[in-house]
């Protein structure tokens, strides 16, 4: 949906002007008469335009859309009317059309003219002449027109070739001068109560949202002198975005030009003051607009609210004479998905109907053993929502839910409606929503006064309790099944996510960005190291990422919650009492009244983070094999408290994120432990050897494997001569890597201690035997080097079931330097012999293990041949370039990762001569 909101002055018309052709208009209807004075005398004031989709859900958003404009316009008397017609025709416009619904409000000084068009070409275009046939009344589509000859004033179609437009207006009724709305006179004590001198304050918000007036009666009210507040936003002292059962926030409200609501402002001391708010958007001679804001205390908001348009007695039988629906009397018509609006809708009317000071609304939980607050209004706090209450008789319970009940005076008996304490209530009357003889919830009205109501009032609400509980439980029970829905869609997808990593910080991330803002405001997760550790505060996230700085400072400022084993979730007050503290604080030396700070930070960031943490919190053990590993802390700002459902969801995610946080600990520890081991296998640096430069790449197989079943080495044995190997034991892994090691170091004791090249390969294949069923064969390539003094390098080598090294010559021919012999690990006595090569100056002699040579692609193997061909390519190159191309070329043979380990040794013969 788009939309398009223009308060003041003439809109530009949408329609075509000058010599431009106007499109073909038929008018419908007795209206079409006066379709020339539709609204062409009338001065426009106000635009808002939106489109909408062609789904089903668009209707509900259009209803929303015409209520909160008009609304906002100061149009109650006709929101009702004007919602009906646009919910049909824009129905008829995606539902029945399929196309996008494009509406358009316009605002004169006598209504409001609106219109919903369509993009649905094809159509019979009705004939002026000829009888309208409206259709049955009865059938499902087609119903628009008949209303807007039932409701509007004026009404007409306008239609192009590829656009069909339908118009009505509707007219506000005549007041005298001076009047926008009146009630009867009443007796004194039926007047609102107000506790002594009634204080408005007047605050002027600017074009930018911020404060540029404060009148004595803010300061009185709110606790902060005109200076500290002056240029800052209004959303700073917001302690909770938008009206309960409204989808108009405080930054959209200040946009309206005129607004009616509640919200909390958080005052000087950190407490939230509930208020009710009348905006007004108005510009100065210069054009800059501008919004004053009257405030007064919630439950004084008779001084500033706006009765409900009554019922006249023309509207109180329909047409057919039949009588109107009381339920409808006594809500109007929310939608049928919105069960919050329904529920602050009831408690309002409610209140109003009863002329009480308070109301409030309870339902009950899935399993119905409670009943949760879901709706209130005229209570010191909105702190009440969603907070949980015993349905069955006894000390603190509920025990008026299942019958209707008068208390003449709650002091007399302390503790019969528990949501009411502490709230200056005296009298309340309750009476229970019932569905097929079960409890759905409770409906109560209060008063400051005692003995206010009687068992009439008792009755009266009782009826209009019955005639609401079977579309609040129906509402109810769609939410539920929304919610088990998104819940099972949830744990789904949060499973796949933590599954999908085995990084201990990753794994963190994933677990509080599941939980924000799905599951709370804000989210901290402490984990313990073990069981002598402290918890540790190790990722904190806030829906705003603003915050996240303070709630870390904050929360690093106070104990952390003990580590209980006890599954679900369990209430943390610490958070909420070190930011109330901190906020009191602050505001104290803002006022002058406390220790001076060193960087004073006024009523921002502090009194933001308070907002942010000074609500519910709750703390959910992760518990994974049957160890506590840390603490899911997840909370609210200051309106609510958490819902079952969501406690429920919260706890079982804290079970999936546990056990996933304590894998990637085993995960992150065995990783450290293998690789510490497997850097023990591999040598130390290799050693400096006097005219020829030497060269290693090495590849293990296998994520996080540093060292596998292939092996290298090159060492001094004693002056002037310098040992080499390379082999490859059978498998890969960690147990491939125990023979590495084994054949590593005894290749260098045994060749230290003077014994030939066959000789130190037949000790080292007895050695591999006796490992019995542990042994595994081993193709090793070894070899002795002795620089020359005339640039050459002497070799002697013995290659044992190993892939033949390869001479490279300076003429570009390649050729084997050995012949093959009996790989180890396999018989007993072997006969193995050394071969003598001699490298001249600028040959290399490149080794390689077979998962080179074995590189494969499909049915196509890199081969020996495949190798020799890369290697004719490298005369000239140093070692170091030798074997990168090596390595290159055996990369590109295949896409796949390799399969195997690979190891490369190039030496060169640079033919420098000794000093």
């Amino acid at each position: 949906m788009t939309t398009g909101l223009h308060p003041g002055g003439p809109p530009q018309d949408p329609r075509p002007t000058g010599n431009q052709p106007l499109p073909r208009q038929e008018r419908v209807g007795e209206a079409a008469l006066h379709a020339d004075n539709r609204t062409r005398s009338s001065v426009i004031t106000a635009r808002a335009a939106a489109s909408f989709d062609p789904v089903g859900r668009s209707v509900a958003t259009a209803r929303s859309f015409v209520r909160d404009t008009l609304q906002g316009w100061g149009f109650a008397d006709i929101v009702d009317d004007a919602v009906v017609l646009t919910s049909e025709l824009v129905t008829n416009a995606v539902v029945h059309a399929g196309t996008s619904a494009d509406v358009l409000c316009l605002r004169s000084d006598d209504g409001v003219r609106i219109e919903v068009g369509d993009r649905y070409p094809e159509r019979e275009i009705p004939l002026q002449a000829a009888a309208v046939n409206m259709g049955n009344p009865d059938r499902e589509g087609g119903r628009g027109l008949q209303l807007c000859a039932a409701l509007a004033g004026r009404w007409g179609v306008d239609y192009t070739p590829t656009h069909k437009q339908v118009w009505f207006q509707l007219d506000l009724p005549e007041r005298p001068v001076g009047t926008r709305t009146a009630g009867p006179s009443l007796p004194a004590e039926l007047l609102p109560l107000a506790d002594g001198r009634v204080r408005v304050a007047v605050v002027q918000i600017d074009r930018a949202g911020a404060i540029n007036a404060w009148n004595e009666d803010a300061e009185e009210l709110f606790g902060y002198a005109a200076e500290l507040v002056i240029g800052k936003p209004l959303t700073d002292l917001a302690a909770w975005p938008h009206t309960p059962g409204t989808s108009t926030g405080i930054v959209e409200a200040l946009q309206l030009s005129r607004w009616e609501g509640s919200y909390g402002v958080r005052g000087a001391s950190g407490r939230v003051i509930p208020v009710y708010a009348s905006h007004l958007r108005v510009r100065d001679t210069g054009g800059e607009p501008s919004t004053v804001c009257l405030l007064v205390r919630d439950h004084e908001r008779a001084v500033l609210q706006t009765p409900l348009r009554g019922q006249n007695s023309d509207a109180t039988n329909s047409a057919e004479g039949q009588a109107l629906d009381p339920f409808e009397v006594f809500i109007g018509s929310p939608a049928p998905d919105d069960l919050d609006g329904l529920l602050q809708r009831t408690v309002e009317r409610a209140r109003d109907m009863l002329d009480a000071d308070s109301a409030f609304l309870l339902l009950a939980t899935d399993d119905e053993t409670e009943l949760e607050v879901r709706a209130s209004t005229g209570l010191p706090s909105a702190r009440q929502r969603f907070a949980r209450v015993p349905v069955e008789a006894g000390p603190g319970r509920y025990g008026s839910a299942r019958m209707p009940a008068v208390h003449d005076d709650l002091t007399a008996v302390p503790g019969a409606v528990p949501l009411l304490n502490g709230t200056g209530m005296r009298s309340v009357v309750t009476v229970p929503l019932k569905v097929e003889g079960r409890l759905t919830g409770s409906l109560g009205v209060a008063a400051e006064s005692p003995s206010r109501y009687s068992n009439e009032e008792a009755l009266r609400l009782q009826f209009a309790a019955d005639r609401i509980a079977l579309a609040v439980e129906s509402a109810r029970l769609g939410e539920l099944e929304r919610l088990r829905r998104g819940s099972l869609s949830f744990l789904v997808e949060a499973s796949d996510l933590l599954a999908g990593t085995l990084d201990r910080d990753q794994t963190l991330a994933l677990m509080a960005q599941m939980t924000i803002p799905t599951l709370a405001t804000w989210c901290a997760v402490y984990t313990i190291a073990d069981q002598a550790s402290e918890p540790y505060l190790s990722y904190v996230l806030h829906e705003d990422e603003d915050r996240i700085d303070g709630v870390k400072a904050l929360l690093s400022k106070i104990p952390p919650p003990e580590p209980i084993p006890t599954p679900g979730a369990r209430v943390w007050p610490a958070p909420a009492q070190a930011a109330h503290e901190a906020a009191l604080r602050t505001s104290m030396r803002s006022l002058g009244l406390g220790e001076p700070a060193t960087v004073s930070s006024g009523i921002g960031t502090t009194l933001a983070t308070a907002s942010a943490v000074g609500g519910e919190t709750v703390v959910l053990p992760l518990v994974a094999r049957n160890r506590v590993i840390g603490m899911l802390t997840l909370g609210k700002p200051s309106d609510e408290h958490f819902r079952q459902e969501i406690l429920e969801l919260a706890e079982d995610l804290s079970r999936r994120a546990a056990l996933a946080l304590d894998n990637a600990r085993l995960y992150s520890e065995r990783t450290a432990i293998s690789q510490s081991l497997q850097r023990s296998l591999l040598p130390p640096d290799l050693p400096h050897i006097e005219g020829v430069e030497v060269e290693v790449i090495y590849r293990a197989a296998g994520e996080g494997n540093e060292v596998g079943g292939d092996f290298y080495d090159l060492f001094p044995i004693r002056d002037g001569a310098y040992g080499f190997a390379i082999g490859d034991v059978c498998g890969t892994g960690p147990n491939a890597a125990a023979v590495t090691g084994l054949a590593r170091h005894a290749l260098r004791l045994l060749a230290r201690e003077g014994l030939s090249g066959p000789a130190v390969l037949e000790r080292l294949n007895s050695a591999i035997l006796d490992e019995g069923a542990r042994s595994r064969f081993l193709t090793l390539l070894y070899g002795e080097l002795w620089p020359q003094e005339d640039g050459s390098a002497l070799l002697k080598v013995v290659c044992a079931g190993h892939p033949l090294p390869l001479r490279l010559r300076q003429d570009g021919t390649v050729e084997p330097a050995a012949e093959p012999q009996p790989l180890l690990g396999v018989m007993e006595d072997l006969e193995l012999y050394e071969q003598t090569v001699t490298l001249d100056p600028g040959d290399v002699l490149l080794c390689v293990t077979d998962g080179v040579t074995e590189r494969r692609e499909g049915t196509r193997m890199l081969g020996d041949d495949g190798l020799t061909d890369v290697l004719t390519t490298c005369t000239g190159l140093t070692a170091g370039a030798v074997a990168a191309r090596i390595m290159r070329a055996v990369e590109r043979f295949a896409s796949d990762a390799p399969s195997d380990d690979m190891a490369i040794l190039a030496m060169r013969v640079s033919g420098l001569q000794k000093d």
